[in-house]
């Protein structure tokens, strides 16, 4: 089965949906494909150092709103294991960190690579948009920067914004069902099963419409064509 999850990695619901996920895989065991895609919630956002308290403060109205907000979702995050430290993090683009988890996707290693990326920002205190910090990152990770992959992330957030992908995460099952938001690991389990059950029905009912049209034309001991 596959299962893509369409997230960003200075979003802490992704980094919260992209645990579970993990989670759910496991205790599914079943054979999944993970496949990680991209999605910007600011993409003309650039890495300038600024804190990201700032950041929010100025989009979302006032350091007690923000305050709240971050403290509900380091809340859940802490929860499931996760240490978010908002008062570190840093505003940053990430168009290159989406592509050092394409690249990474290719070699099998695109969980590890969102992984560290989002540890990176949420615990570390690090620039994710920085080149020299994304360089490191990658050969932490085992993965060689080859320079590409810039191309095939731009398809794939334009397949993002035409399939109507406009908040994340985003988990999208053998390309037809969507689950949306950092669900709890029972329901994404639940999710996987479902998927399994309907992709079972329709493959039988298929090769039963398969064979059902193979024996219109024959009659007796002849087939007509």
């Amino acid at each position: 089965m596959k299962v893509e999850i369409f997230s960003d990695v200075v979003c802490p619901w992704c980094y919260i949906g992209h645990h579970r996920l993990q989670q759910a895989v496991r205790l599914f065991e079943g054979d999944v494909e993970v496949a990680h895609r991209p999605f910007q919630l600011d993409p003309d956002g650039v890495s300038t150092g600024e804190p990201l308290l700032r950041a929010l403060e100025r989009k979302f109205g006032g350091a007690g709103q923000v305050a709240q907000m971050t403290a509900r979702v380091a809340g859940v995050a802490a929860e499931d294991g996760l240490d978010l430290r908002f008062d570190r993090a840093l505003q940053a683009g990430t168009f290159e960190a989406h592509r050092l988890i394409s690249l990474a996707g290719r070699a099998g290693r695109g969980a590890a690579m969102a992984e560290r990326l989002f540890r990176a920002h949420f615990t570390d205190g690090l620039d994710v948009g920085d080149p020299g910090t994304l360089a490191g990152l990658a050969a932490e990770t085992g993965v060689e920067d080859t320079g590409e992959g810039a191309e095939q992330v731009r398809a794939d957030l334009a397949r993002a914004h035409a399939l109507g992908v406009r908040s994340v995460p985003l988990f999208l099952f053998e390309e037809k069902y969507a689950v949306s938001g950092a669900q709890p690991v029972e329901t994404l389990v639940a999710a996987l099963r479902e998927v399994e059950a309907r992709t079972a029905q329709e493959k039988a009912a298929q090769e039963k419409a398969t064979q059902e049209k193979a024996g219109e034309g024959c009659d007796g001991d002849a087939c007509a064509v």
